[in-house]
């Protein structure tokens, strides 16, 4: 039987519910939750439009990574998700900004809200 092993870094925001920060059964794909603008220091969403929540949560989805032993050219899947489809376009300038070359798999839904009051989240699929 495989071994379900959970990723934490002291560099992205605590989970603010049951869930672990990364996972992965065995050798497989590791898993990222979805992270949201939050300053890991302080717990609290951060100040700015959506360029500025959307670096934070690319930091914080870089330091998951980091954590779980991979970076940004292991990721073959993202899902964001927004509030509002007219951010998309600047969401892109800093999302492109991480995936430079070869861009992972991707999907973009608006929803009705996020946890905090946040605009953007990402979760990611990074294949070691």
């Amino acid at each position: 039987m495989s071994q379900r092993r959970a990723f934490h870094s002291d560099q992205a925001p605590k989970a603010i519910g049951p869930y672990s920060q990364a996972v992965r059964v065995g050798q497989g794909p590791i898993f990222l939750s979805g992270q949201i603008p939050l300053d890991p220091a302080t717990g609290a969403l951060v100040e700015g439009d959506i360029t500025a929540q959307t670096e934070r949560v690319m930091q914080n989805l870089r330091n998951v990574l980091q954590a779980a032993g991979c970076g940004f050219d292991q990721v073959v899947r993202c899902g964001i998700f927004l509030t509002d489809l007219n951010d998309f376009a600047k969401v892109n300038e800093v999302y492109g900004r991480f995936f430079a070359e070869n861009p992972p798999a991707r999907s973009t839904v608006q929803v009705s809200a996020l946890p905090k009051g946040a605009r953007v989240e990402i979760d990611a699929i990074a294949v070691v």
